[in-house]
């Protein structure tokens, strides 16, 4: 019997975690410190909150000039904005003066002005980014637009790091980047889908094959005013935090496009969801969505071959409005 070793580290504002099994891998482990390694070096490029980092150098000059990139962070930058463009700007990498005017940049909640929202809204918008793909450069049409890869930062180093693991020859292992994002690399990992009304318990179980899943939620980035409930992912063309969805969990191919897709349909809601699953039959989702009779949830999957979904107890019990609703489009 194979023993499941894991191998972690803090980056990106969670934990990085690595599991493969000991017998079949004696490289494993340093495999596993090669590919974390990679992770801090991607948030390195990546995070907004490093004043050095390359995003940050995008973010202060593209306005004023074509900025050159290399292959591996134009080409993050290119599938984000194709996933902008076929989800209807649902997930935005210019969205974060939206994300900073309502305080989820310090952490805290805050209800902004309209003309705080106004002006923060005037420099959001996708389509404010220019790619040259011949010179590999990027340009920003506006001032004040800047890129934040926290939609997707997660699941690209994800993706990028588990190329350190292979060329190990590590071919079977689970990793994820603070559990909302998973790469399974091999057959037959069992994966949880955390419940998004009760922190700790499983809603559901995947069975996943050289698959990534990535969920979004906001069980634990979320304020309330005056009884609502403001959510921290915010629909980037309204500048408004998303309602009616309480998690949304997407099955891909890459760790990236999970990543990318779960924050989308987390704005696009069910119907959305349902047209880009069949119009894409290598994604699946699973979406929970707050009862419009009270308690309860609803849960809606998208794409899933039947049978491959399991429902955990209690949920198999009546809990509100509680059912699971298959693709039929």
């Amino acid at each position: 019997m194979n023993t499941l070793l894991t191998v972690s580290r803090a980056a990106m504002n969670g934990e990085f975690e690595v599991a493969f099994q000991r017998e079949r891998y004696p490289q494993g482990t340093e495999a596993a410190l090669d590919a974390l390694d990679e992770v801090e070096r991607l948030e390195q490029v990546l995070s907004v909150f490093r004043f050095d980092s390359r995003v940050q150098y995008v973010n202060l000059t593209a306005h004023e000039e074509p900025v050159p990139l290399d292959d591996e962070l134009f080409g993050l930058i290119e599938q984000c904005q194709q996933l902008a463009t076929e989800t209807d700007g649902a997930v935005d990498i210019t969205s974060g003066p939206l994300w900073k005017v309502w305080g989820f940049a310090r952490r805290s909640g805050q209800i902004p002005s309209d003309e705080e929202l106004r002006t923060a809204l005037e420099k959001v918008d996708y389509r404010w980014v220019e790619l040259d793909k011949a010179a590999k450069t990027v340009r920003f049409l506006k001032p004040g637009v800047e890129l934040n890869f926290g939609c997707v930062g997660k699941g690209f180093a994800l993706d990028v790091a588990a190329e350190k693991l292979k060329g190990h020859n590590v071919d079977r292992f689970l990793f994820h980047g603070g559990l909302s994002s998973v790469l399974a690399v091999g057959s037959d990992w069992t994966v949880g889908v955390a419940h998004p009304m009760h922190i700790g318990k499983r809603l559901t179980e995947i069975s996943l094959t050289d698959e990534a899943l990535g969920t979004s939620g906001s069980q634990q980035q979320f304020f309330r005013h005056r009884g609502r409930r403001y959510s921290h992912i915010i629909d980037p063309r309204t500048g408004q935090p998303a309602e009616g969805v309480l998690s949304a969990t997407v099955i891909a191919p890459t760790a990236t496009l999970a990543e990318l897709l779960s924050t989308a349909f987390f704005v696009m809601g069910p119907e959305k969801i349902e047209e880009y699953c069949f119009r894409n039959p290598d994604i699946a989702a699973i979406c929970v969505l707050s009862s419009t009779k009270g308690s309860g949830f609803t849960i809606r999957s998208f794409g899933f071959a039947e049978g491959r979904l399991r429902l955990l107890p209690p949920l198999t019990q009546s809990q509100g409005d509680c059912r699971i609703t298959p693709n039929t489009l």
